[in-house]
């Protein structure tokens, strides 16, 4: 076929090779494609690794490069978000990022390893885990949810893919994995979210798809499923959840003979389409129809594997990615796919389901020929369904219309045309020549409710014309119609007309149309002025939603004005101003400014709120209003010139109702000079008013408002400025309460210093102290001078001592109050204040020549709040260090173990020696051995020596020794300290004192020392010192000499390494004179100083000839040395270290001739490494025959095997498999099989009976009589199929037939035995074997299921036949899925009958005629129990058998709801055909039976039954009836609407309808049933006015008792009847006077009973008499009286009087209290 006939399209969108992504990296673990729009690529080949982000819809562009560290990453289906994760032993953590915003979006840390993850919507990812799977929304930022536990078949699984269905109730999980023989199968896990509920299913590759299934409510979710296994290869498709609408479908996938190891990958369904499309591994796409099953398409797409793929929504095709960064797309080819599967499938049925769903060109033909044939055969439901599904509607137009209104009506059903127009709205939508068609129809018949029925269901095409049509009849479907057709200017009139002003609004606002709004508007005011304002609103805002005025304001205003509506303009100019616009500043002065001079309140509102409502009117025009209409705060608000201000400014104050807040807010708008001036004008007004009074009564004075003033803007007028104000105003409270408030936020030195200043001056010393103690900002130096100078008592000095003591000035302090003689305030501070600083007072009073005893009693009366370090400190500057000795003495006593204390101690005892100086330092520990060494140097170098030792003062102590000579302690020193970095010190080479050291060291320190780590230290000070001499001479002293350490190891060590590093020459000798040393150490150290003699000779001296004969190899590197020394010792280990020399170099014969030598076997998996590697067979074959008569191992007989195969000597081979032996014959006999030495596999496999292998060998060989006697021997499946297929290959049918005979006996390897028969072409013989077969005592159900569609497919004569015989021994739902596919339904419905299906037969017999049998369909539908299925047949009965419809509903009547019976043959407009049935349930009094036989019986104008149906059945919509026969021209059913309507309460109606035909009597009945005066009434008037006097005695008397008299009077009078009347007269004049006779009998008892039993008791009249107000009290229970009657009005309610409240201030601060005093903080 020519690629242009192709129904598919395949496009390479894009090669992400050419964008720079490595092709290396486009494999499953590194590539994720989650939808059509981005390729997320993880390249770990870069460093650091990168993820490349490819915007598929950008092709030309570089993709998105992140520097990323991650383990997998998806994209966001949509969006520029990426998620990302990495795994650890702990788990894995998540993370999405917004790529575009660049901010994390959430993150997560899953505590298990995440094996699979994937988006399933916009904001969830799919999580699966070894154990899980979870749902996680990146809404949120909550932990995943576990949807589902993972199915234990899935265990050990590879998850492929994850999907979920739209309506997120079920979810699929996929995985694949390794099976026997190395096939990979597939595990797939179906799960309900709602049932909460798994099923394990075997297969490769999943996908949910939607679909409508005819007939039914609600589409249907359906799951497609494909699978290949060892025996079969399917596609599944079917409807997961209930109910099952759509009936299962299943096919084979066909895979090419080369593909045997092909499967599934991935599969999509397209959603436009229905079609299904999967991709395999090997590249091959197939297409399948998705309500079929069918198979469209199939071919290889790709030669690598697309291991990705997603949907792609622009084709509405698949898209994905192979191995070589193709990114390919394939859709469906909507021009050609009809042709090909017509011309190249020839499925005719497929092609017009497939045309008709997509509206796919290629099938009119089909349609054409199809509707003529159903027209012809009178078929029109058939023929009407055929028009109404042809490809894009091409046979919806007027001349269809015309063929179904001209073609002859059967007797008894609907015509033609109505059938026709049934089925479009059953199918959906008409289009407009439709529409008004129908429309014409039903008008003419007055059904106007059906019309209204279908525009609610959406089912016509709204335009002009069929507006036009519904106008005159009904005004709302017109509207609907003329809105839905965008007929604008209609839909306006219509609104107009009605009145509905505000839905004209709404309607042009949101369909853009625009009518003459001035002229709408006029009409309004002059219509309803009150709806005015409100439609005004809505043009000036622009309807709902906002936007631009409909109309002109200006306009607008004008009208409203013109009409003196000034409330009505203010409201709508403040919602139409409220957004406070540039160019709205006209209008905002033209409100406020009428406003003003009418409603000043009003304009007071305008202006006040804050933030304002209008910014852009003319301030200065409004602020002379304001001013001129006494509106002072307005007018201060909009003037800006400075004398305006100053004038207004003092108007305001002097009217003493300021509201401060105002004020505060005021001067925030004034520039900073302006207001300075404005302040100080204010100021001078604290003379003239002495207290201020806000709006709600507090009081305050004019500086404390100026301090709040100026506390508010002091940013802005500088507290420099607001100080100097203050000053020049003499206002010192004034800057003392500003000061105040700006102390606590400011940190200026000027404000604290002014606050601290101000407050000492108005006298408050505690707010003085409170700041100079917390303050930190103001000038200590100022203030300390300023309270120095205030002249203040001693008792006052509180805050010169807090300023003196904060900042330092301790000594400035001590002077001042000695001076002054204020020495109580020196002991204060010291004791109470601040004791730390009595160091520093002190040292001021000895500077001031103060009493020492004054000054010790000081001391000792701070205890232990003085500090020791500063106070020896200064006392021993001045040295009067043991002016403090009695302290410092019972600081210690008291347990202070500070330095400083000891130190001076220390100090005061060295010099004076009465206090044993050398005990204090040796035993105390307190004290700093460097300070107090330093201080005993000049003084006594030995007390000197014993701090620096005491305290390990190395370099004081090497100092002081080296100074004064004192070697031999130093020697001492260092070989008792063994500290290695003072010892690298002292014997630099710089050190002039090293000679004198090292001889002390040598001759004292060493010889006194007994212990060997200080030697060994020592000594290695020595080396470090790099003094390699003097430590041999020192060495060869100890070592060579007899004394103590002459046979230390360590020390014979150390001599020859260091032998070994100064003088390489002595190291023979003392190799040869010593021998305590470590000869092993000693020889490697030999020899990695390049001393091979020497390592050779330790080693040989110490009898190591194995490392001996090394060094000869190694590092002598002379194999004929050492070949020599091996002759020499005769050692077996020497030959074997020489072998395996020998084998390094690749010398392999004689490397073996020293092993057998050497008799050694240990290493002969080297040795038959090498021999393999250079074929040394025979020499080989020598040393594993040594080997083998040492041990049994089974490589060695192995490799021998192999060595005699090698070798083609098979007689020893036969010789040695033939003796006992421990070698693996098995694996031999492959090596040789792989080999292609078949004879020696031959006898390897006989020797071990491993026949299968063995009949491999034979066919190998052509041996076919043999490979069968061995297959029989082997009795293996998988060896008979081996032989079968060889056999069956190079023609050998009979062998082939034994062969196969046995493997029929394995239902499971039947299949495959049959398709490799298939593919052959030989079908006679697979049918020939499978009859043979069935003889067979073992034969099983798949052997006769697969004789059977074996015979489906090519003897289809037989099938019926065969199904007959062995039903009962056949898989009966594969022979069904074989069956439907051939479309064999005869068979199909039988095996359906048979499996006990009842519902699938019935169904099968409607959806395919062929299979229809009535007889048959009768006794079956009463076995079904699936209430849809009894819909269906009934369906089915009333299209294609209605003459027996009746038969079918009579057995189904106990399983059908006869509501949903009657809807269905409403809807298919067969009514008629189920009346006798509707008739033999109407007993059920069912609303949908009944109504249905009354509209049978308006039809057929049956009044009678018509009148016992209401009578007898209740159940029905009475007042609908009523209304639908209240105009029938049979009087009969109009009656019978009056008597609906009477027994349902609607009695006016009722009686208009009786006097419209004249039915006097039954008004007169209805009128009396009702008991309705007013109707009664009106009754009397109707017949009077019609000259029936007659007719108005007779109500009269039928209506007599609720009839009023002087009405009926009233009426007889005026039209001059009173004769009618007079009978009725009389009558109500008898009976008024037979009721008043009885009044005054009762009466007059109840007199005489009450006189007689209350006698001589005075009587509170009940009832004053007419015209007299009743006094005194009435007693409850007894009041008979009425109560005054309501006047309509309601009563209303005296406002109670609750008082006001007078207190003080109302709630502001009183007069004189003024602000609160400001305190620090």
């Amino acid at each position: 076929m020519a690629a242009g006939q192709l129904p598919i399209r395949f496009h390479e969108l894009m090669q992400l090779s050419s964008l720079g992504v490595n092709q290396q990296m486009c494999s499953f673990a590194n590539l994720t494609l989650e939808s059509d729009r981005f390729v997320c690529i993880r390249d770990m080949s870069t460093s650091p690794s990168t993820i490349n982000v490819v915007d598929v819809t950008k092709p030309q562009s570089q993709p998105l490069r992140l520097q990323v560290r991650a383990d997998s990453a998806v994209m966001h289906p949509s969006e520029l978000i990426l998620a990302y994760r990495t795994d650890g032993q702990d788990g894995s953590a998540m993370y999405v990022y917004n790529l575009e915003m660049k901010q994390e979006v959430t993150r997560y840390k899953m505590p298990e390893a995440v094996q699979f993850w994937k988006w399933v919507s916009g904001s969830t990812v799919a999580i699966v885990t070894a154990t899980a799977v979870y749902h996680w929304s990146i809404e949120g930022g909550g932990a995943p949810r576990k949807q589902f536990a993972r199915h234990t078949n899935l265990t050990g699984c590879q998850i492929i893919n994850y999907r979920v269905s739209k309506d997120q109730k079920w979810c699929v999980l996929i995985g694949i994995s390794q099976r026997e023989g190395g096939r990979i199968g597939g595990s797939i896990q179906l799960y309900s979210a709602e049932a909460k509920k798994d099923q394990f299913i075997e297969g490769h590759a999943a996908a949910f798809a939607t679909y409508q299934v005819e007939g039914a409510d609600a589409p249907s979710t359906l799951i497609c499923l494909a699978s290949r296994t060892a025996s079969a290869s399917k596609l599944l498709v079917t409807e997961v959840g209930k109910p099952e609408r759509f009936q299962r479908k299943a096919t084979d996938i066909y895979y090419p003979p080369d593909t045997q190891g092909d499967f599934p990958v991935a599969m999509q369904v397209s959603d436009k389409y229905k079609i299904v499309y999967m991709v395999t591994k090997l590249g091959y796409l197939h297409v399948f129809d998705l309500p079929s099953a069918t198979t469209i398409y199939m071919n290889r797409i790709s030669t690598d594997t697309i291991f990705v793929t997603a949907p792609h929504d622009a084709t509405s095709g698949i898209m994905g990615v192979n191995r070589r960064g193709q990114v390919l797309s394939v859709t469906v080819d909507e021009e050609n796919i009809i042709p090909y599967i017509t011309n190249t499938l020839k499925n005719f049925r497929l092609a017009i389901d497939l045309s008709s769903r997509c509206g796919l060109p290629g099938a009119d033909d089909l349609f054409h020929r199809q509707f003529e044939q159903l027209l012809q055969q009178g078929n029109y439901q058939a023929a009407a369904k055929v028009a109404a599904n042809s490809p894009a509607g091409n046979m919806r137009n007027i001349q269809t219309i015309q063929r179904f209104q001209n073609a002859p009506a059967q007797p008894g059903q609907t015509p033609p045309v109505l059938q026709y127009f049934g089925v479009l709205l059953e199918k959906g939508k008409l289009n407009q020549v439709e529409t008004l068609e129908l429309a014409r129809v039903v008008l003419a018949q007055g059904r106007l409710e059906l019309i209204n029925k279908w525009l609610e269901a959406d089912k016509l095409e709204c335009g002009e014309d069929l507006g036009d049509m519904l106008k005159q009849r009904d005004l709302k479907a017109a509207m609907l119609v003329y809105y839905r057709g965008n007929v604008s200017h209609k839909v306006v009139q219509l609104f107009a007309e009605t009145g509905q002003y505000a839905k004209i609004v709404q309607y042009c606002k949101r369909t853009g149309y625009s009518p003459d709004w001035r002229m709408l508007m006029q009409g309004v005011l002059n219509t309803q002025p009150q709806r005015a304002k409100e439609f005004a609103d809505m043009l000036v805002q622009g309807g709902e939603g906002g936007g631009e005025p409909l109309m002109n304001v200006d306009h607008i205003i004008d009208l409203f004005m013109s009409r003196n509506m000034l409330q009505e303009t203010t409201t709508v100019l403040l919602e139409y101003l409220k957004e406070n616009k540039p160019e709205h500043g006209p209008l905002q002065t033209r409100l406020i400014e009428l406003n003003i001079m009418q409603q000043p309140k009003v304009a007071d509102a305008l202006l006040n709120p804050s933030p304002p409502m209008f910014t852009h009117y003319d301030r200065p025009h409004v602020a002379q209003l304001c001013e001129q209409a006494g509106l002072n705060r307005r007018a201060l608000e909009h003037y800006s010139a400075l004398p305006d201000v100053k004038r207004v400014l003092v108007k305001y104050v002097l009217g003493q109702a300021i509201e401060d807040d105002f004020m505060v807010s005021y001067f925030g708008n004034l520039s900073v000079g302006d207001g300075l001036e404005a302040l100080a004008v204010l100021l001078k007004q604290r003379h003239n008013v002495k207290f201020v009074t806000t709006a709600m009564g507090a009081q305050f004075t004019i500086p404390q408002l100026a301090a709040r003033i100026a506390s508010e803007y002091s940013a802005q007028m500088t507290p420099a400025a607001l100080i100097k104000l203050f000053e020049d105003e003499n206002c010192f409270d004034g800057m003392y309460y500003f000061l105040g408030q700006a102390v606590t936020v400011s940190d200026d030195p000027t404000i604290h210093n002014n606050y601290i200043m101000a407050a000492a001056r108005i006298g408050d010393l505690a707010a003085v102290e409170s700041t100079v103690s917390m303050s930190s900002s103001y000038e200590p130096e100022v203030i300390k001078e300023f309270l120095m100078n205030c002249k203040l008592n001693e008792k006052q000095q509180g805050a010169l001592i807090t300023v003196c003591d904060r900042f330092g000035f301790i000594e400035d302090m001590t002077k001042f109050f000695y001076k002054r003689n204020m020495m109580q305030n020196i002991e204060l501070y010291v004791q109470q204040v601040n004791g730390m600083n009595t160091p520093q007072v002190v040292a001021s009073l000895l500077d001031l020549q103060c009493n020492e005893e004054y000054i010790k009693r000081l001391v000792m009366s701070a205890r232990n709040t003085c500090p020791v370090p500063p106070l020896v400190e200064q006392v021993e500057q001045r040295n009067r260090l043991k002016l403090i000795l009695d302290w410092l003495e019972a600081r210690a006593e008291e347990g202070n173990n500070e330095p400083a204390l000891f130190n001076a101690l220390a100090k005061i005892y060295i010099d004076d020696s009465s206090k044993d100086p050398s005990k204090f330092l040796v035993e105390n520990q307190f004290y700093e051995s460097r300070t107090v060494g330093k201080y005993a140097e000049s003084r006594d170098p030995h007390l000197a020596f014993i701090a620096y030792k005491r305290g390990r003062c190395d370099e004081e102590l090497v100092a002081v020794t080296n100074e004064n000579g004192l070697y031999k302690n130093q020697a001492r020193y260092l070989v008792e300290r063994q500290d290695a970095a003072l010892w690298d010190g002292v014997l630099k080479p710089d050190n002039v004192h090293r000679p004198k050291l090292i001889a002390q060291v040598i001759q004292t320190a060493l010889p006194e020392s007994d212990n060997p780590e200080e030697v060994s230290g020592a000594v290695r000070a020595f080396m470090d010192a790099d003094l390699q001499n003097e430590l041999i001479e020192l060495l060869e002293k100890i070592v060579l000499e007899t004394t103590k350490f002459s046979t230390n190891v360590n020390l014979q060590n150390l001599l020859i390494l260091t032998a070994v590093k100064a003088d390489k020459s002595r190291v023979m000798n003392y190799i040869q004179r010593l021998n305590q040393y470590d000869s092993r150490d000693i020889a490697n150290i030999c020899v990695s100083s390049g001393l091979y003699e020497e390592a050779f000779t330790v080693y040989k001296k110490f009898n190591h000839t194995t490392e001996a004969v090394a060094v000869l190899i190694e590092q002598l590197q002379d194999l004929e040395r050492a070949y020599d020394f091996a002759e020499q010792l005769g050692d077996d280990q020497v030959f074997t270290r020489l072998a395996l020399a020998q084998l390094e170099q690749n010398k392999v014969k004689p490397a073996i001739q020293a092993l057998l030598k050497a008799k050694n076997h240990e290493h002969f998996e080297l040795v038959i490494a090498k021999a393999n590697e250079v074929a040394l067979w025979e020499e080989l074959i020598k040393y594993l025959d040594m080997c083998r008569q040492q041990i049994k191992h089974p490589k060695i007989e192995t490799e021998l095997m192999y060595a005699y195969a090698m070798t083609d000597n098979l007689a020893s081979l036969q010789e040695l498999i033939s003796s006992p032996n421990v070698g693996q014959i098995q694996e031999v006999g492959d090596r040789c099989f792989q080999s292609e030495m078949y004879k020696a596999a031959k006898l390897l496999y006989n020797s071990i009976s491993n026949f299968p292998r063995l009949c491999s060998c034979l066919i190998k060989l052509g041996d076919w009589e043999g490979a069968v006697e061995a297959a029989r021997k082997a009795s293996s499946t998988r060896t008979w199929k081996e032989v079968n297929v060889a056999c069956v290959e190079n023609g050998k049918f009979r062998l082939a037939q034994i062969c196969g005979i046995q493997l029929m006996q394995h239902g499971d390897e039947l299949e495959d035995l049959i398709r490799h028969y298939e593919q052959g072409g030989y079908f006679d013989e697979i049918l020939e074997l499978l009859e043979k077969g069935m003889g067979n005592d073992r034969s099983h159900v798949t052997l006769y299921t697969c004789l059977a569609m074996l015979y489906s497919k090519y003897r289809p004569e037989k099938l019926m036949e065969h199904l007959k015989l062995y039903h009962s021994r056949i898989n009966i739902p594969r022979c069904m899925r074989v069956c439907e596919d051939n479309k064999q339904y005869v068979e199909l419905t039988y095996l359906q009958i048979q499996s006990d299906d009842p519902d699938s037969a019935i169904l099968t017999m409607v959806s395919y005629p062929e299979a229809f049998d009535h007889i048959l369909f009768q006794e079956v539908i009463k076995k079904v129990t699936n209430v849809d299925v009894h819909y269906k047949a009934l369906r089915f009965y009333l299209e294609q058998h209605p003459l027996q419809v009746v038969a079918l509903l009579t057995a189904q009547r106990e399983r059908v709801d006869n509501r949903r019976v009657v809807q269905i043959a409403q809807d298919k407009d067969r009514l008629p055909l189920v009346k006798r049935y509707l008739q033999t349930v109407q007993e059920d009094n069912n609303a949908s039976v009944n109504e249905a036989l009354n509209t049978l019986y308006i039809e057929e104008e049956d009044y009678e039954s018509l009148r016992e149906s209401v009578d007898t059945y209740d159940n029905f919509n009475a007042l609908a009836l009523a209304k639908a026969i209240q105009g029938h021209e049979l009087l009969e059913f109009r009656r019978i609407a009056a008597y609906l309507y009477k027994i349902n309460g609607k009695h006016e109606e009722s009686v208009k309808l009786s006097k419209g035909d004249n039915l006097w009597r039954d008004a007169m009945e209805t009128v009396a049933n009702c008991k309705d005066r007013a109707v009664a009434e009106d009754l009397l008037k109707y017949f009077l006015e019609n000259d029936r006097p007659d007719c108005f005695a007779a109500c009269l008397y039928n209506c007599y008792d609720f009839i009023r008299p002087d009405v009926a009077m009233e009426l007889a009078w005026k039209t001059k009847n009173m004769e009618y009347c007079m009978p009725y007269l009389v009558q109500v004049l008898r009976e008024y006077t037979s009721k008043i006779d009885e009044l005054e009998k009762l009466s007059k008892e109840k007199a005489e009973s009450e006189e007689t039993e209350i006698e001589g008791t005075t009587v509170v009249p009940q009832h004053p008499p007419l015209g007299v107000q009743a006094t005194g009290y009435m007693v409850g229970p007894q009041q008979t009286g009425m109560m005054p009657q309501a006047t309509g009005y309601g009563m209303q309610q005296m406002p109670q009087y609750t008082g006001f409240n007078n207190a003080p201030g109302g709630g502001y601060p009183q007069p004189g209290g003024g602000y609160p005093a400001p305190r620090f903080g």
